[in-house]
This record gives structure tokens, C-alpha cells and sequence, in this order.
């Protein structure tokens, strides 16, 4: 009997371990690298009361009273001033507040006559203040290991003054495509039974926008020797080494073979596309033997390796929602399918259509384009009808 989708992955994740190595980089190098440590504030931000706008540091209930112009605080000097009643300062965006100050009069609310303040617009008490802490508080866990660095989350490092920043280092995936029906890109077909890979191009482009470093191996022929040769050779420069092809039922699948010298953990699942997938371990690394058809590779490469790496660099499944189906779809099979589908938001709603998928056999690679996603069909279910809430996962 067939394990289900999710025993296989509960088998999966029991044999991942903890993803350990570490290296430091430049700030400036680190944009879509994953931190490897919490960050914490070091000190309150800001650290003293700061003003939001450009206007006249004062006492709140000093409002209605003409007030003597101290001076001015440019924004990264220290106030000289004090604010006593009948008094205030100048002030701009960023600037420190004067000691004895509370609320910031803005530029627009009041008229200047020679060191004379008159309000003629009040505001409230504490008024364009920034108080301490306001963006964040001394040891306030401001990022988390395993917070997917972009933007903003580099700009913030940047706040707090990190030059170099720990990052684990990227998983190198390895991609070996096997059949010797296989061509690769500029090699001639010799004839009409023969094909371009895609795969080892597809797998190796999921992989990069997955954050890994990728070794991708010279496409292997159908020869026993060979393939346990390579396997071996090709496991040594990489941690997860992902083969497409020669894993179902044919005389000349020797890689399905080749992968049982290892700890076999997945041997099969009751999932279509995919339904002769094999994981093995060799030691700590992964070997994830795929089908050969490019959708069915792309889509199991997508449902468990995608799975180690989120485990491995502390990601969240944060690729997966729940969409109402436009339209009806009859299941082929009475596997789990997972099925290409376009998402869309419309009118508050995520909708999932099969506009422009084909039926028909794991060989249609088209179906991925325009980023599509998968649409899971559950295995009780014969037809999902017109508007089923259903799961829906994003390819990466």
C-alpha cells in the first residue's frame, strides 16, 4: 500500500536535523540570505524624545501665552536650550527635544514676530514627540534567526550599526537528469526519439530562487555502472543531490536501483503527479529521485525539497493558501493530485481557475508558465465543484 502525502512527509521531516553551518558577510552583500541569529536592540529607539516635525520645541499649557525664541536645535546637535514657561525652541524633523518641553508646535500653527512665538493654532499635549522606544526598546528582539533578509530588514541592521552579519550558508543543491533519450541544450537530436532536457535546467532554476547554490552534473545515459558511479561521485559536492528520470518501471531504470545502497526513507507516495518518488539519506544529505516528466519533477521538487530547505533555514510555509475554485474540476485519478492553476485577487477574494491548463500527461511543462500555482485535489474527492475552497500552493 501507498504512504500518503502526509506520511511521507512526516517520515521526511523525522530524518531532517538541524541546518548548522554559518558564515559572515558584508550588510551590503546580504539581501536574500537567511540570518543565522536573533537580533536584539542594544538601546531604546530613538533614545531621547525626538521631534516628528519642523516647528517650536514648548511646554503644552504655555499655548495661549506669547512665547521668547530661545534659539534652534539643528537635527543631529545636542540642545543647548532649556524650555522654562514663557519659552521654546526652534526645532526641526529629527532634532532632540529641549529639556523641559513636551509638544512640538508645527511651523504652519504659529507666527514669528522678531524672538516672539505666537500660536494661533493649538495642538494637542505631546504632539509630534517621538517618545523613547517608540520604533523599538532596548533588548527587544527585533529579528529572529531565520528571518529571510530583504530590504528593510537590511536597512534596520543598518540602524543598529551591523557591518558584517552571520547568514547560513546556502545549501548547495546537486542536479543530475538521467536517460539517454535525453539531448542537452546545443547538442543536435540525432533522432525523432530524442529530447531536450529540461529538467536539469528547471530544477536548478527552482533551486536558485529558493536561495541554494546549485551543481548541475553532465546529463547520465542509461548504463548501470555509470549510474552508481556518479551517484556516488555527485553526492560528495552537494547536500541535496535531486535526479530526474529513471526511477519508474522500466528495464533501463537503474536509478531506482542505484538509490536503494542508501537509507531508502520514501519509496512511493499515493500523489499524482509523482507517484514513483524516492528519497533516500546518505548521512546528513538527501538524495530526492524524481520523475522523469518535467512537470512532475518541477512539482516534486517543489513539494519535498522545498520542505528540507524550509526546515534547514527555519522558513515558514507561508507559500500556501486557500482559494475558491472558478469552475469545476473532475479528478483523473484517486490519488492526492496537485494540478496547475492560475490565482488571482478579485473583489476581496482569492480565486483559483484551470483557464489554459491542458490535460493529459506529466510531460506538459507549459501548464507551470505564467506563474501558475498547484491547486491540491484531495484523494476522497471524485469532482471538486464550482466554487470549493480549496488549498492552493505557490511555486517559488
Amino acid at each position: 500500500m501507498l504512504m500518503s502525502y502526509e506520511e511521507s512527509l512526516k517520515i521526511l521531516h523525522s530524518h531532517i536535523k538541524p541546518f548548522a553551518r554559518v558564515e559572515k558577510i558584508a550588510l551590503t552583500e546580504c539581501l536574500g540570505r537567511t540570518l543565522a541569529q536573533d537580533i536584539k536592540a542594544s538601546k531604546n529607539q530613538p533614545e531621547f524624545l525626538t521631534s516628528a516635525m519642523d516647528g517650536y520645541a514648548i511646554k503644552f499649557e504655555d499655548q495661549d501665552k506669547p512665547l521668547k525664541i530661545l534659539g534652534i536645535t539643528p537635527a543631529g546637535t545636542m540642545p543647548e536650550f532649556k524650555v522654562e514657561n514663557n519659552t521654546c525652541v526652534k526645532t526641526f524633523t529629527g532634532s532632540l527635544m529641549s529639556e523641559g518641553s513636551d509638544t512640538l508646535v508645527p511651523v504652519e500653527n504659529v507666527r514669528v514676530e522678531k524672538d516672539t512665538l505666537f500660536i494661533e493654532k493649538k495642538v494637542s499635549k505631546g504632539f509630534a514627540v517621538r517618545e523613547i522606544g517608540e520604533n523599538y526598546k532596548k533588548d527587544e528582539i527585533l529579528l529572529k534567526k531565520g528571518t529571510k533578509l530583504s530590504y528593510s530588514e537590511i536597512a534596520l541592521l543598518a540602524e543598529l550599526g551591523f557591518f558584517h552579519i552571520s547568514v547560513f550558508i546556502k545549501p548547495i543543491i546537486g542536479v543530475l537528469s538521467s536517460g539517454s533519450e535525453i539531448k542537452d541544450l546545443g547538442e543536435a537530436l540525432e533522432n525523432p526519439a530524442q529530447i531536450r532536457s529540461s529538467n536539469h535546467i528547471a530544477i536548478a532554476s527552482l533551486a536558485k530562487n529558493l536561495n541554494c547554490d546549485t551543481r548541475v552534473f553532465p546529463l547520465l545515459k542509461d548504463d548501470e555502472k555509470a549510474t552508481f558511479s556518479t551517484l556516488e561521485s555527485a553526492l560528495q559536492s552537494c547536500d541535496i543531490l535531486v535526479t530526474t528520470g529513471g526511477v519508474s518501471m522500466g528495464d533501463f531504470d537503474f536509478l531506482k536501483k542505484a538509490i536503494k545502497e542508501y537509507e531508502l526513507i520514501i519509496d512511493k507516495a499515493d500523489i499524482k503527479p509523482g507517484r514513483h518518488i524516492k528519497i533516500a539519506k546518505a548521512n546528513e544529505k538527501f538524495i530526492i529521485a524524481l520523475p522523469g516528466f518535467p512537470y512532475s519533477a518541477m512539482v516534486m521538487f517543489n513539494l519535498y525539497a522545498r520542505e528540507i530547505l524550509n526546515s534547514w533555514l527555519l522558513q515558514p510555509k507561508d507559500y500556501i493558501c486557500k482559494a475558491f475554485l472558478q469552475g469545476s474540476y473532475k479528478k483523473k485519478t484517486p490519488y492526492l493530485e496537485f494540478v496547475a492553476c492560475n490565482v488571482e485577487f478579485k473583489n476581496g477574494r482569492i480565486l483559483a481557475n484551470l483557464e489554459g491548463k491542458k490535460e493529459g500527461s506529466s510531460a506538459i511543462i507549459n501548464n507551470l508558465n505564467n506563474k501558475a500555482a498547484l491547486m491540491i485535489a484531495p484523494k476522497e474527492y471524485e469532482i471538486l465543484e464550482n466554487e470549493s475552497l480549496v488549498d492552493i500552493i505557490f511555486m517559488p
